[in-house]
């Protein structure tokens, strides 16, 4: 329980939670979004609707169709849910700002969430894009 806020958290089951949201985007069920993310969220402190998130998550699925969440590490303590996730992806479009042309990709992201009433109301994301720019440049070397 989170003192100042009032508001319950269940710790034994956010991970599922978190769990079967990523199964969401694996399966690319984005409509099935509501379920885990609030109408409005704050995303690295910039305010977005679910469907700008939705949108931002489907324009990374477009650019790298074979885009998969792997959990390799997941902590949860009250309402906060902290997870490693590992890509190894070959992206076909412009990816993180880069163009990698079916470059295959392997990093990692550090992504933090809090949850209210059960669903993600604020996302901090930080991707090792210095990872991917070092593959993207090799690539082009190679």
């Amino acid at each position: 329980m989170t003192e100042d806020s009032g508001e319950t958290a269940d710790t034994d089951d956010l991970e599922p939670r978190y769990l079967a949201y990523l199964a969401v985007l694996n399966e690319r069920r984005f409509d099935d979004l509501a379920r885990h993310v609030h109408d409005e969220l704050t995303y690295n402190d910039e305010r977005l609707t679910r469907q700008q998130y939705r949108d931002l998550i489907a324009a990374d699925v477009a650019a790298a169709p074979d885009l998969f969440y792997d959990p390799r590490l997941l902590v949860v303590a009250g309402d906060q849910v902290a997870c490693r996730l590992v890509f190894d992806t070959a992206p076909q479009g412009d990816f993180l700002g880069f163009a990698p042309r079916g470059t295959r990709l392997r990093f990692a992201e550090h992504v933090f969430y809090r949850y209210h009433d059960g669903r993600i109301a604020e996302v901090r994301s930080l991707i090792d894009r210095a990872a991917v720019a070092e593959q993207v440049e090799q690539a082009g070397r190679g």
